[in-house]
């Protein structure tokens, strides 16, 4: 491996430190060849399966204290990036409950009577996570409309001052001006206060739901940047969208209202105490998810599939039917205040935040001679989102290389955002495409250099929020747009949009994607009407719609979800086929060139995410292979000294240690016993749950689960628990705390049956015994996402703290 680094992005800034409180993070540059690269390659030798009380020899993480003597050295102007690497800055989720003895007692006092109670507590969690979610995105929509609107009328009354008199260029710059100074304060938010905040969200809330650890994703204060980020970015005139980014908002209500307190405010309401845990935490950040999906679109039902087809990687009956209830109430609250915004309080006629319009199956249904055509304008559709999704990668990689200072992330932005006015303002001056104003339904006609009476059409394209733009191409009649004008608008905001994402700034794709498609489906229901005599089925409105399914699809590729989506959001069961037609398609012929725009974001930051499935050709692997050794081991008794040490040591961040019966005073090995994990040892020694040497018989300090449900999720970091030099003699019984019946396989285990066991559970730590079973290797998320399919067969990744 190359001299290779990467910046962090995801997770913050490069000086943070991890949730746990770890400082392995620091480190913004790494030499390949040093112990980061532990994990590729490595020999094993039957000795060094196993240390007892030991510290771990592998070093997963860069050693802090050579750096802590250095010199502070300056950011480098350019950071080498390589994508064949799997960062180790990410931990996982505990999915798997800890059912040791102290969780047993809890749930043997619970009656069913309590039992009913949680229950009843998650479907209001779930009411109150599609209340906030719907009451969000109404607030984004609201502010945006009249934000926008008052830019647009400005400018609009700017440039028909200056058509009179002469002098446009400064109406171009005042256009330029608005736009790069909103973008500016939008970018300035992310940038310096919440990185994560940026762009749509939806790669972070695959990983979390994934079972990935990223910090900060579900924060309060992310939520407020993602808010204020996407309504700036989007009045800012940007080529975005403010549907994705409600996806990640919901899920951050989810995960604050179902804790029953938040540790940014450092507030505790003392209810839902019962679900502080990894395990219900994912299963409503999904229902958030889902929530966030039905607000934007007004598809409850798309919701509940996108939570199934792109997150959730368990899933059961009652998580289907609770998700779904937050989806409905989301959408309904939506609709009942923006009915009463609208002044027309008993008319539910706005469920999402985009609507498509309805689309009039008599007058716009399709033939079985379209069905042809509907496969084609899907493989153009998976080629120009696959030519999306390449140059976005190139780009990308260019800004982690060049563009990782904040300062710069934010002259960028502006930039774009200056670029987007000019070439919009360009465009809509070079047009000569003029139509008559009566009887359409455009918001802010430009007569520009037409005749009275008429506006220019190339405005009404540019001129406009997004949303409003695609509502535009599919319903205004025949005859309203010029080819020459959608065939130039689809160039340019192809690679507007292409350029857009991946700014720091809060911003969704798949508004821009729509409108792309949109443009370039209108165009070819024109050529086609033009083609067949203006026959009556070549409905320009209806290939659109078309269009934009197959563009959409192409570049962030789901299938399932999207059609559900789609059909929602038009209102009309009747394009269901086609639209399933197109996006297969459009999925098929994109995924042979390159993959989705979000697993392609996500590969890009060196997540460890696991697939469905393991790589089709990795059964010739076993556990043996691909686990970790050597582990450190507790005895079930054990020195608090011996504990405090282990966890001390930054050269092995690990976060579950095997628990073995072992006399103290024996250097003998016996079976393993159970699993503890590092945060359960932080709370003990916080709490001082251990007893002298000379009193083994005595009683240890009783514990709660309550203990630990308190302190959890940001657990204090080893460094600020003090430990005096007497209690480190003392010993520590770790029997009540332990789980007792942690998951484990053989190691002849192959490496599919490893991932399907490890996947479907939601582990994050699965121990690997010989015959007689004594702990041989533990395996955990990153020894299993380093195996993946490449062009030249399986291959392997290097682990790399970067």
């Amino acid at each position: 491996m190359a001299n290779v680094a990467k910046k962090v992005s995801w997770s913050g800034r490069d000086r943070d430190d991890d949730e746990d409180g770890r400082a392995g993070e620091t480190t913004p540059l790494l030499n390949g060849t040093g112990p980061g690269a532990a994990g590729s390659g490595r020999q094993l030798t039957p000795s060094s399966f196993l240390r007892i009380g030991q510290l771990s020899n592998v070093d997963l993480n860069e050693d802090i204290h050579e750096l802590e003597t250095e010199v502070p050295r300056q950011r480098p102007n350019e950071i080498p990036h390589n994508e064949k690497l799997l960062s180790l800055k990410y931990e996982s989720l505990d999915y798997d409950n800890s059912e040791n003895q102290l969780f047993l007692e809890e749930e043997r006092r619970i009656n069913h009577a309590a039992f009913r109670t949680v229950e009843i507590k998650r479907w209001v969690i779930c009411a109150m996570i599609g209340i906030l979610t719907g009451l969000v995105a109404c607030f984004i929509d609201i502010v945006v409309e009249n934000l926008a609107g008052l830019k647009y009328r400005v400018v609009k009354d700017n440039i028909d001052k200056f058509t009179a008199k002469g002098g446009l260029s400064f109406s171009l710059l005042l256009w330029a001006t608005l736009n790069a100074s909103v973008v500016m304060v939008g970018s300035l938010i992310v940038a310096f206060i919440e990185p994560v905040a940026a762009g749509s969200g939806i790669p972070q809330i695959k990983c979390y739901l994934n079972g990935v650890k990223i910090p900060h994703v579900v924060r309060l204060k992310t939520l407020v940047i993602k808010v204020c980020g996407v309504i700036l970015s989007v009045v800012g005139g940007l080529a975005v969208g403010k549907e994705g980014p409600m996806i990640h908002s919901g899920s951050v209500i989810a995960a604050g209202i179902s804790q029953g307190r938040s540790t940014s405010l450092k507030r505790d309401f003392k209810i839902f105490e019962y679900f502080r845990r990894d395990t219900e935490k994912r299963d409503f950040v999904s229902a958030g998810a889902a929530a966030g999906v039905s607000a934007a679109f007004g598809a409850p039902v798309g919701g509940v599939l996108f939570s199934l087809e792109e997150g959730a990687s368990f899933w059961n009956q009652f998580l289907t039917w609770r998700i779904f209830f937050a989806s409905m109430i989301s959408t309904f609250t939506l609709n009942s205040v923006l009915s009463v915004y609208h002044g027309n309080a008993w008319d539910l006629s706005s469920p999402g935040l985009i609507n498509f319009g309805r689309f009039d199956s008599e007058k716009m249904g399709y033939t079985i001679q379209e069905i042809p055509i509907f496969i084609f304008m899907g493989v153009v559709g998976g080629i120009l989102g696959a030519l999306f999704n390449a140059l976005n990668y190139w780009l990308t990689m260019f800004r982690i290389r060049y563009i990782h200072r904040p300062c710069l992330q934010v002259v960028e932005a502006m930039l774009v955002a200056a670029v987007t006015a000019t070439v919009g303002f360009v465009m809509i001056y070079c047009s000569r495409d003029c139509q008559p104003i009566q009887g359409s339904s455009v918001a802010y006609p430009l007569q520009l250099f037409c005749a009275d009476g008429e506006y220019n059409s190339m405005a009404t394209a540019f001129f406009n929020t997004p949303e409003k733009s695609v509502v535009n191409l599919f319903h205004d009649p025949p005859g309203s747009y010029n080819p020459m004008t959608l065939g130039m608008f689809t160039l340019m905001y192809f690679f507007l949009a292409c350029w857009t994402y991946g700014l720091t700034v809060s911003a969704g794709v798949f508004i821009p994607s729509l409108l792309i498609g949109a443009a370039w489906g209108r165009l070819f229901g024109i050529s086609l009407s033009y083609l067949t005599k203006g026959s009556i089925w070549a409905d320009p409105g209806k290939y659109a719609l078309m269009g934009a399914a197959a563009q959409l699809g192409g570049i962030v590729r789901m299938t399932l979800s999207l059609t559900v989506i789609m059909m929602e959001a038009t209102g009309n069961v009747t394009y269901g086929f086609p639209i399933m037609l197109v996006l297969m398609t459009a999925k098929i012929v994109g995924d042979y060139f390159v993959e989705g725009l979000y697993d392609m974001h996500i590969q890009l930051q060196s997540v460890p995410f696991l697939h469905w499935e393991a790589p089709v050709t990795s059964h010739s692997l076993t556990a043996r292979e691909v686990m970790s050794t050597p582990v450190t081991c507790l005895r079930r008794i054990e020195r608090v000294g011996t504990v405090v040490d282990i966890l001390s040591d930054t050269s092995s961040n690990h976060n579950g240690f095997p628990v073995v019966e072992s006399n103290p005073d024996t250097t003998q090995v016996a079976g393993l016993r159970g699993l503890i994990l590092r945060s359960q040892l932080i709370v003990l020694l916080k709490h001082k749950v251990f007893v002298e040497r000379a009193n083994l018989n005595l009683v240890q300090r009783r514990l709660k689960l309550k203990d630990f449900r308190d302190a959890y999720p940001r657990f204090p970091p080893i460094q600020s628990i003090h430990v005096s030099q007497d209690e480190r003699e003392c010993m520590i019984d770790l029997s009540e705390f332990m789980n007792p019946s942690p998951y484990t396989v053989p190691q002849e285990a192959s490496l599919p049956r490893v991932f399907k066991l490890f996947r479907a559970l939601g582990l994050r730590h699965l121990v690997v015994v010989d015959n007689r079973n004594e702990v041989v290797g533990m395996v955990t998320r990153k020894d299993l996402a380093r195996y993946r399919l490449g062009k030249e067969g399986l291959e392997e990744l290097s682990l790399a703290q970067t």
